[in-house]
């Protein structure tokens, strides 16, 4: 599989099969991102929680490429509301097979909200996902403070790559993720969610410095690695 970064907590995958994913699609006002929404093309769009700098694009980048929506149920339920035809609702722990892989929804310590119309809506708990496709194993940990059970991951998965937000403030930083990834275990160490708002700017290589030897890699926006 080819993962692209694109800039805060934006991932794309594009599977051997040439099945498309995107994660946390927040396009249109990020200053960060090397996309367009209006000319993403995806099959699969998977949300980890409701804030407007994850859901982003979701609704209009859904519907014009008649994309499934994966997310916990109340953003499915919303995205619904707003005319997406196609939804996979999920909940913490459980766990999916779909036809690019399986996925797991996993707790992440944050809210979820969406305000319309001045008013902030309830979008159900925020989340991580671990997707395991074409023997391999990718942990986008949404959203989240450093917390215990992740060393439950790392004991139940041999993740290849987590993808963990740096950026303080909102959620765990530079010092904490590094704790995170020393019990996830992971092969290789990405950070996300740092640098597009100036509460959030972190230098990413100074992470790096905080990890295991060869494990942390900083991606540019618009970099692929393959897997």
């Amino acid at each position: 599989m080819k993962i692209t970064y694109h800039g805060h907590s934006v991932l794309s995958i594009v599977m051997k099969d040439g099945q498309k994913l995107l994660f946390d699609p927040y396009i249109s006002e990020n200053i960060l991102t090397d996309l367009q929404a209006d000319k993403v093309e995806t099959d699969w769009i998977l949300v980890t929680h409701g804030h407007s700098d994850h859901i982003g694009d979701m609704i209009p980048i859904a519907k014009r490429n008649d994309a499934t929506i994966i997310s916990i149920v109340e953003i499915c339920k919303f995205a619904e509301r707003s005319g997406v035809k196609k939804t996979h609702g999920m909940n913490i722990g459980g766990k999916f097979d779909f036809p690019f892989g399986r996925v797991k929804m996993v707790h992440a310590q944050h809210s979820s909200g969406y305000e319309v119309d001045g008013q902030m809506l309830y979008m159900g708990e925020a989340a991580g996902f671990i997707l395991q496709a074409e023997g391999k194993t990718i942990y986008h940990a949404g959203d989240t403070s450093n917390f215990g059970d992740m060393a439950l991951f790392g004991d139940a998965f041999d993740i290849d790559i987590a993808f963990l937000p740096i950026g303080d403030n909102f959620t765990m930083g530079p010092h904490e993720a590094a704790s995170a990834a020393k019990r996830l275990k992971a092969k290789q160490v990405v950070p996300i969610h740092y640098n597009t708002f100036p509460v959030i700017k972190q230098d990413p290589e100074e992470f790096v410095k905080l990890l295991p030897n060869t494990i942390g890699k900083v991606m540019a926006v618009g970099e692929t690695i393959e897997i």
